[in-house]
């Protein structure tokens, strides 16, 4: 029975993830940073559910750890653990850029680290990275968050040419919108009252966002969890997996213009 480790486990992608994996007959190690606060998922058989906090490097060490001394082996690690800013760069704080960076970016490093040893003894491992469509093109008052995902793509892309050769792979899930609550529970606004330049662009791109037919082609976290699924087990050295139908349209439609013409595009779309 193969083993796989998932981050952000509480609620979400990382939560339904968890459920699709135990259920095709996987061990699971559900991890999150309050596991005090989790019923269900312990309920399940071949589940554990571990504290994993990815801005704390001790408590990712020991969840590896004590989840190969549980289940014997550790064959997949998803790193979906994730934090978004959202807002005028020029308001963000210093608390803030660095959560930022070190939930989506250092955490997945760290995690990736921890596990490598292991992965080298077996001479085998996998290491899916949860990315998002964000990671291939931008939107407005997005760039801190943009800034971190396309730093993990290049981060997984390159690694994985590091790793092929001792048997171990990195891929890429890239998710479009999905309808969990990540909006509320993990983004963070940056603002400051003291810089109102912004405020009409804020105000606009921010309705844009709101706007409840903006959520027709959302997946739910079910759905992203089939294509981390189908990741982990095709056995293909494919690395980019988009996720939702929102995500392929809108690479669609990036890739066949020019860069000028998507400034053009997000000016248009959002009224700027």
């Amino acid at each position: 029975m193969k083993t796989v480790l998932i981050t952000g486990s509480s609620t979400g992608i990382g939560r339904d993830t968890a459920i699709h994996f135990q259920q095709e007959g996987w061990n699971v190690a559900a991890t999150m940073r309050r596991p005090e606060n989790e019923t269900e998922l312990n309920q399940l058989e071949n589940v554990q559910v571990l504290r994993l906090d990815a801005t704390d490097r001790e408590s990712i060490i020991s969840a590896i750890n004590t989840t190969i001394e549980t289940f014997g082996s550790l064959d997949v690690v998803v790193n979906n653990a994730g934090y978004g800013l959202a807002g005028p760069l020029e308001a963000v704080t210093p608390d803030q850029l660095t959560r930022q960076y070190a939930t989506n970016v250092f955490g997945p490093i760290y995690v990736m680290q921890a596990a490598l040893p292991h992965f080298r003894a077996q001479k085998s491992g996998l290491f899916i990275n949860i990315s998002s469509i964000g990671g291939r093109l931008t939107l407005p008052l997005n760039s801190l968050y943009h800034g971190t995902k396309f730093a993990l793509e290049g981060i997984s892309e390159a690694l994985n040419h590091e790793l092929n050769p001792l048997g171990i792979r990195v891929k890429l899930v890239e998710p479009g919108g999905v309808k969990t609550d990540f909006a509320g529970r993990s983004l963070d606004l940056m603002s400051d009252p003291n810089i109102t330049d912004y405020d009409e662009i804020v105000q606009k791109v921010f309705e844009a966002f709101r706007s409840p037919s903006r959520a027709d082609d959302y997946s739910t976290g079910a759905d992203i969890a089939e294509v981390i699924f189908t990741a982990a087990t095709d056995g293909t050295g494919q690395i980019r997996y988009l996720a939702g139908n929102d995500a392929k349209q809108m690479w669609e439609q990036r890739s066949a213009i020019t860069d000028q013409q998507y400034v053009e595009l997000m000016a248009k779309n959002f009224g700027l």
